[in-house]
């Protein structure tokens, strides 16, 4: 299926929105942060026979002020065929419809690069997610790790290359959704990116998505040795969902506070409730009632606290109950929750996006 055929929004669209709602610069230290998942379009592989309702292109998703940040994902393999990465973002970009870079495995997917920008330009935080559920990121000693940063800066950051999947778009940063295999040289990996980073020209982002179980298996050693700027805690498929919130030896937001305050080598990293964004697309789902309650009390009681985490969008913006539209936008009702102001997401907002997270020229190193 062509591409064109998941495109809504153009440019004049998009100012239309920006006009309307305003712009916000992104804050990362902000506790009301919402982050949705891009890439997959989960609705889509439960419901391949409701095509009107699978994940379009990333631009249809920055009309408004609710989707604050979008990790892409995902970066599948840290070493395919040619020794560069494979993605896999399942209807938008596939080998279907683009083509692959001579000798390798890795999709062009320069077509996105303007909707990357629009978003950019709209004040969203886009980012590339490595891992997933059946993804492989794993490097051999430290020495192979370090040396990878240069690759992803390369790829997707400050750097250049004549094989960048997203063309000229420079992303924000990078998220470690690592559900499997050996932690060997993720901390050499993230420190050498981190000084790329460090020296670029508009600010860049480390998050990670551990699961809810503390300390997470596969990430925790990485994430009490890097300074990670956020982690997206996925409170689903585990006995620490947010289906247990009432019971307090398994709903365990508090260990993970803990750790931001006291282990973390960020003193500023925040904690985001990571959840389903409907029932199909995790075990944890709960109504928008009830997760706007545990937002709020979890909001108050823990400094730590930096939002929420959705997976994914095309769950968020689907109609899962036909009869009653129950679901359709969950992520609205979960920014109202976090800005505890109903009308806040249709008034005007002033201000401007900081020039420092959508500087378009790259970086030399």
């Amino acid at each position: 299926m062509g591409v064109a055929n998941f495109s809504c929004l153009t440019l004049s669209s998009l100012l239309l929105g920006i006009m309307t709602h305003g712009i916000v610069a992104f804050n990362m230290l902000s506790n009301d942060n919402l982050a949705v998942y891009w890439g997959q379009n989960s609705y889509g592989a439960i419901n391949p026979d409701k095509t009107a309702h699978w994940q379009k292109t990333l631009s249809c998703y920055c009309r408004d002020n609710v989707i604050d940040t979008f990790p892409i994902a995902f970066l599948v393999d840290s070493y395919a065929r040619g020794n560069l990465p494979s993605i896999d973002l399942a209807n938008i970009c596939n080998s279907g419809n683009a083509n692959y870079f001579p000798g390798t495995d890795l999709l062009n997917c320069s077509f996105l690069a303007s909707d990357i920008e629009m978003c950019q330009s709209a004040g969203k935080a886009v980012t590339i997610s490595l891992g997933g559920g059946t993804g492989n990121i794993q490097f051999q000693n430290d020495s192979q790790a370090a040396a990878y940063a240069q690759t992803i800066w390369n790829l997707f950051l400050g750097g250049k290359s004549k094989t960048r999947p997203f063309g000229s778009a420079i992303l924000d940063g990078i998220d470690m959704d690592i559900e499997g295999g050996s932690q060997t040289g993720y901390v050499s990996f993230l420190t050498a990116l981190r000084k790329h980073m460090n020296r670029g020209k508009k600010k860049y982002y480390i998050t990670a998505a551990p699961q809810c179980p503390y300390p997470d298996a596969y990430i925790g050693n990485t994430l009490n040795a890097v300074g990670f700027d956020a982690v997206y805690v996925q409170f689903y498929n585990n006995y620490c969902s947010l289906q247990h919130y009432n019971n307090r030896k398994d709903w365990n937001f508090a260990a993970w506070d803990d750790w931001a305050n006291n282990v973390s080598p960020n003193s500023d990293v925040k904690v985001y409730i990571g959840a389903p964004a409907s029932s199909g697309a995790g075990s944890g789902y709960v109504s928008s009632k009830r997760i706007t309650s545990i937002i709020h009390q979890t909001q108050s009681n823990y400094s730590s606290f930096g939002g929420v985490m959705l997976w994914d969008v095309s769950d968020a913006y689907a109609f899962h109950n036909s009869s009653t539209s129950a679901n359709h936008r969950y992520d609205k009702a979960v920014k109202r929750a976090l800005r505890s102001d109903v009308d806040l997401l249709n008034k005007r907002i002033g201000g401007q996006y900081l020039s420092e997270t959508h500087d378009t020229s790259h970086d030399e190193d």
